[in-house]
């Protein structure tokens, strides 16, 4: 079976998995969704490998599926020629109990027939230690237990065990479920806490969606972008996942093939940043947990662009042999090299995630002074190293240069801090931070603006246009409205668009020649429209990029300028932060057209 990327997710904030048009779960990492794939047949080549648990229904010939509506809970609905028809839905819990969050490493499987006489097969064939070990599963009375090196992982049913530990076709004449979780026995019945346990999560999820503040217009698409950005968090720690997997490459064959399953600072700002925007401001509140404990653990101030989820977890970046990758175009990467890089923009990025909490005055525990402190020290960082020359937020491994993003976020971080001072009547601090703001800016302009090429570029030597230029109004460093700036964005239109989409450059880096579009900078491409007063352009953009979300509502990394097929890791926050971004701002207001009817 040929993997693609029309997957849906599901999740809790400790696990998640995806799950592919035929309700194949193909993807899984336990305990924590930074850990061991047990599921992982979208990079897992032949099926006689394992990585995956599917129910095939004998004769089928169509597969329907959808989410229950504003809920991380997924049916899948098989059918035959036959008439046989049965549904899967799945989902792991996410409820509150005695006054927390429960949210265990489990998948919930719920498998009813719906019509005539349903003969199916499941198949559930974990791997682990990144495929190199397919354990054999010891079978219980009701349960199977599939036992590795660092954990045990139990599978629970009301299904007779012999059909699922043999593989055996039986006929499905009752609802069945399944319970993947820890090695732990099943107390209760397994029936009716699995449906317990999915009203309770469809409850959570329905209460959750229930208090975002949504556009008026692309509502469904926004709700599920928001509901992937909230699975992509870790809620122990407060660490957030740039994508749920690894290594589906960029481009075919390119070895553009990364491990997104770990917390970049800039990629976790924007996620604050748009859950921000929707009112869910938990998201921001734990991940400013999870920073200062990352602050903390380098008494220097340096900050590495990237960590693991739970802080202090090694990311040496390493081959899983045994996986042969998407599509068998690996390598299939564990860990990220780009720890080891110098991107500087990571300061400005930790004072812009923050600055919320020192303004909004529906948090609890609001930025206080001794945040403040903490987040001076970032920003001496930022001053410190504004004009160092680092990999760039495009993570270039072979050349370092002064470029112009890093330190505009440099400026951001100072600006930022002068503003939090003045709300905490420290006006010391704040010109001190407003005189470094200046001085960072004047400079930055020095070199920035091209006037050959008539547009600011993306570093101070061998500048050229590049996609991160369009954020420079967004982030307050030049109003929409300066020549300079509407020159950029104009010629970044000309330059970098490919067949509706666009690059984040055009030249070539340590790969070659991109070959695909960078999502994320089509929602950048249209905010900017919109900001330079061409708002029907910016609409018609966003139009065409939701029509390129797969049929769960999902946008991975990249898309094929040709082909217009996804490519590159999923549920990307980027790209879902991006149409959070461009809906919020394209959408007619709830007055304009709801109250008054325009």
């Amino acid at each position: 079976m040929s993997a693609d990327l029309n997957l849906a997710a599901i999740g809790n904030g400790t696990i998640a998995a995806l799950i592919d048009k035929n309700g194949r779960l193909a993807w899984c990492c336990w305990p924590r969704i930074d850990g061991d794939p047990i599921f992982s047949a979208l990079l897992g080549g032949e099926e006689a490998a394992g990585g995956f648990f599917d129910v095939t229904l004998d004769g089928q010939t169509k597969a329907t599926r959808r989410y229950q509506p504003n809920t991380a809970i997924i049916e899948t609905i098989l059918e035959n020629a036959d008439g046989a028809k049965l549904r899967v839905t799945d989902f792991a819990p996410r409820f509150k109990l005695y006054d927390r969050i429960y949210r265990p490493s489990m998948l919930v499987r719920r498998i009813e027939p719906l019509e005539g006489t349903c003969r199916v097969t499941i198949r559930l064939r974990p791997h682990f230690q990144w495929g190199a070990q397919s354990p054999k599963p010891v079978r219980g009375s009701n349960h199977m237990r599939f036992a590795g090196e660092d954990f045990t992982v139990r599978a629970t049913t009301d299904l007779p065990i012999v059909y699922v530990a043999e593989e055996r076709p039986f006929v499905l004449s009752k609802a069945a479920t399944v319970v993947l979780g820890p090695d732990e026995p099943f107390a209760s019945s397994i029936a009716d806490t699995a449906r317990s346990f999915e009203e309770k999560t469809r409850d959570y999820w329905w209460e959750w969606v229930r208090y975002l503040s949504i556009p008026f217009e692309w509502q469904e698409a926004v709700i599920r972008a928001a509901i992937s950005l909230k699975l992509c968090a870790y809620e122990e720690t407060g660490g957030i996942v740039a994508a749920l997997t690894t290594s589906i490459p960029e481009a075919p064959h390119s070895i553009r093939n990364w491990d997104y399953r770990h917390c970049w600072l800039r990629d976790s700002y924007f996620t604050v940043r748009a859950l921000n925007m929707l009112g869910a401001t938990r998201t921001m509140e734990d991940f400013i947990r999870y920073l200062t404990t990352v602050i903390a653990s380098d008494p220097s101030g340096r900050l590495a662009p990237v960590y693991s989820i739970v802080p202090g977890t090694p990311l040496e970046e390493r081959f899983a042999e045994a996986l042969p990758g998407f599509r068998g175009m690996g390598p299939v990467r564990v860990g990220n090299q780009a720890a080891e890089q110098i991107q500087n923009d990571g300061y400005g990025h930790v004072v812009l995630a923050a600055a919320q909490m020192f303004f909004d005055h529906r948090l609890p525990n609001r930025g206080d002074e001794a945040l403040f402190r903490l987040l001076e020290g970032v920003g001496a960082r930022a001053v410190e190293f504004a004009f160092e020359p680092d990999a760039g937020l495009w993570e270039l491994r072979g050349k370092r240069r002064i470029h112009t993003f890093s330190a505009v976020m440099s400026w951001a971080a100072c600006d930022r801090l002068k503003r939090i001072a003045r709300v905490l009547e420290l006006p010391e601090r704040a010109t001190y931070w407003a005189e470094e703001a200046r001085k960072i800016r004047e400079r930055i302009l020095s070199f920035a603006w091209n006037e050959k090429m008539g547009s600011f570029v993306d570093a101070d030597s061998d500048g050229q246009l590049d996609a991160s230029l369009l954020l420079l109004a967004e982030l307050g460093f030049v109003r929409p409205d300066d020549a300079r700036y509407v020159a950029t964005v104009e010629a970044i239109g000309r330059e970098l668009k490919r067949n509706g989409y666009l690059m984040r450059y055009a030249g070539e880096d340590d790969f070659g020649l991109p070959e695909t579009s960078f999502t994320i900078c089509s929602f950048w491409y249209a905010g900017a429209l919109d900001l330079i007063g061409r708002r029907e352009e910016a609409r018609e953009m966003f139009t065409s990029l939701l029509a390129r979300r797969n049929e769960a509502g999902l946008l991975s990394e990249d898309i094929d300028n040709q082909t217009l097929e996804l490519w590159g890791n999923i549920p990307q926050t980027y790209s879902m932060v991006g149409l959070i971004d461009t809906a919020m701002r394209l959408s007619k207001t709830w007055e304009e057209a709801f109250w008054r009817g325009s």
